[in-house]
Order: C-alpha cells, then sequence, then structure tokens
C-alpha cells in the first residue's frame, strides 16, 4: 500500500518519508522476490514445511495494508463514485475474462488453468499503489481502489473462480470465501482499527510497512515453489508466457477502459495499474490451500513478474509525463515568440 502521513489529502503527491522507503521496497522487490523463487526450487525439500503458515504470512500482510489505510481513502469512494466504480468492476470483470482467454488458447492443464483464472479473480496486488506514485498517477484513488477490491474479494473471488474454474477442478466456493475473510477482511480491519486508535504509534512504524509485505510475500512465494519445483522444470516457460501475458492485458484493457470513458492521463494510468497487478499472494496461499502446489504456480510466477513490469511501466509512464512537459514548454516559448 502507498505509506503516507495522516494528515495526507487525496490528491495529495508530496513525497513522504513513508514514500520514500516504499519506493525503495518495490525497487529491492523484484531482486527479493526472485532471490526467494531460487531458494523454493532450489531448496524444496527444505523449505516445504514453511507451506503450512503461508496463511499466517498472508495474513500479516493483509494487516499491514489495513494499518496504512485512513477513514480519507473510503470518503474518496463518495466523492468519486465512478472512476473507483469503473477500477473496480474492470479488475473483476476484465481480468478474469483475460485469464480464462488465455486458458483456452494456450489449452493449459486443469492445475494450471485453476491457478491463472484464480489469479485473474483476485483482486488488486499490494505494491499497486506505490506502482502508481512512481508513475505519476492518482494515488489516492489508487488506495480506495485497492481497499474497495480486497473488501470485495471474499464475495467476488469464490463465486467468479467456482464459475470460470469449477468445470476444470471442484471448486468450494463457500470454503474459499471464508478463508479469504480469514485471511483478508479481519486481518484488514484489525489493521483499520490499530491505526485509528494507536494513530501516534502508527505513525512511527508506518516506513516499516512495505518492507513486511515484502517479506511476507516472499514466504509465500518460497512456500509455494518448494511445493511446485518438478512443475516448474515442465511448465515453467509456458506459465512465464501466460502471465506476462496475462499481466500484460490488464495494463493495457485497465487504461484503455478509462480513456474510452474520457477519463483524464492520471486516472488511466491508475485504472491500468490497478487492474494488471493482482494480489498474486492471495491467489497463491488459496490455490495452495484448496487445489494443489502446480495451481499457485501461476500466482508465484505473477509475484515475481508484475513486480518488475510494474516498475517498468511506472519508467514508461514518467518518461511520456516528462516528454509532454518538455513539449508543452516548447509550445510555450513558440507561442511567447511569437507575441
Amino acid at each position: 500500500m502507498d505509506n503516507t502521513s495522516t494528515d495526507r489529502q487525496p490528491g495529495d503527491r508530496r513525497p513522504t518519508q513513508e514514500d520514500r522507503s516504499a519506493r525503495i521496497a518495490v525497487t529491492v522487490f523484484p531482486v527479493i522476490i526472485i532471490a526467494a523463487f531460487l531458494i523454493g526450487f532450489m531448496f524444496p525439500e527444505q523449505t516445504a514445511p514453511l507451506a503450512q503458515y503461508t496463511s499466517v504470512a498472508l495474513g500479516i500482510i493483509m494487516f499491514a495494508m489495513g494499518i496504512t489505510l485512513t477513514i480519507p481513502d473510503f470518503a474518496l469512494v463518495l466523492k468519486r463514485p465512478l472512476p473507483i466504480l469503473l477500477g473496480v468492476v474492470a479488475q473483476y470483470v476484465l481480468m478474469p475474462a483475460a485469464a480464462v482467454a488465455l486458458v483456452f488458447i494456450f489449452q493449459l492443464p486443469p492445475e494450471l488453468a485453476v491457478g491463472v483464472i484464480l489469479v485473474g479473480c483476485a483482486p488488486g496486488g499490494t505494491s499497486s499503489n506505490v506502482i502508481t506514485y512512481l508513475a505519476k498517477g492518482d494515488v489516492a484513488l489508487s488506495v480506495t481502489m485497492t481497499s474497495v477490491s480486497t473488501l470485495l474479494a471474499p464475495i467476488f473471488t469464490p463465486l467468479l473462480t467456482l464459475w470460470l474454474a469449477g468445470t476444470l477442478l471442484p471448486v468450494d466456493a463457500g470454503s474459499m470465501a471464508m478463508s479469504i475473510v480469514q485471511m483478508v477482511l479481519i486481518p484488514v480491519v484489525a489493521g483499520l482499527l490499530v491505526r485509528w486508535l494507536l494513530r501516534r504509534w502508527v505513525e512511527k512504524v508506518l516506513p516499516l510497512l512495505p518492507w513486511v509485505s515484502v517479506l511476507g510475500i516472499s514466504y509465500v512465494v518460497i512456500a509455494v515453489v518448494s511445493g511446485s519445483a518438478d512443475s516448474i522444470v515442465e511448465a515453467g516457460l509456458l506459465v512465464l508466457a501466460v502471465v506476462v501475458l496475462h499481466n500484460a492485458l490488464g495494463y493495457l484493457l485497465g487504461y484503455f477502459s478509462a480513456r474510452m470513458f474520457k477519463y483524464p492521463e492520471r486516472v488511466a494510468r491508475t485504472t491500468s495499474v490497478e487492474v494488471g497487478m493482482q494480489n498474486s499472494g492471495l491467489a497463491a496461499t488459496l490455490a495452495a490451500a484448496h487445489f494443489n502446489p502446480v495451481a499457485a504456480l501461476p500466482a508465484a510466477v505473477f509475484s515475481v513478474w508484475h513486480n518488475i513490469s510494474g516498475g517498468l511501466l511506472a519508467v514508461f509512464y514518467r518518461y511520456r509525463s516528462a516528454r509532454q512537459e518538455k513539449l508543452e514548454q516548447t509550445e510555450s516559448l513558440h507561442s511567447d515568440a511569437a507575441r
């Protein structure tokens, strides 16, 4: 999440200590997550016992996310409902649809197919807010989109997974919904309460929270990869290709859906990041718990890739902003010279 101070106002993009800490975490994140992937792959027997605690790790990540939230983040729902609605609908319509299309095109086996679909049905990723900040998007809008999609996950993620993947493998939507409530909803609400009750103390630990997410997701990746090391050898490149395409489609569909509704560039960038970046830690944990380690493989690969691609996307958007500013300055100079 975008960790900003409690006096942050919606749309306020001034860098704070928490912002800088988050940027460092996101920059280093791909290196750490790749290292976690390699550890799980190279030492599967030694790291396999970690799998029994992945739900705890995810709960800690979600608790940290809840602590970063403030009331203004949710007040934005009333002030700007339409772009938030667009982002959430895109999250739970475009990404699942893209997942099903890729599963059909690549003719994935059932275990991998369910894993890809589950990633598509997951809410927004916890690092999307910082990527939005780096991409010069609308941070306040991003925080609210992630929060709303996360709180809706106990309903939409299991129902969509049942609807789209129920013919591939048995899906216990009720059990999955309960898991999401326990691992996501309760920790996020608990984090909100802690932020409200211990506001001054929380401000001191905010710079540490991005690292909680980094370490927590790394833990999940190690555990998931250790249980599917053999599958990585057999289908690693195929899964990577599907994940890269799924992620790219999310970015493109999110961006152009916002532009289609005439929203400004900053909102389009925000929607692009929100739709393209998934809570792959949740998807991996659910896949391992309700299906098998092979089904969790796409989410583990997504955890690695979407943080790398998110950073690259932010660089691209910042380049576009700099180029646009340069063009505007040149036009302004020419206009002044013509007078």
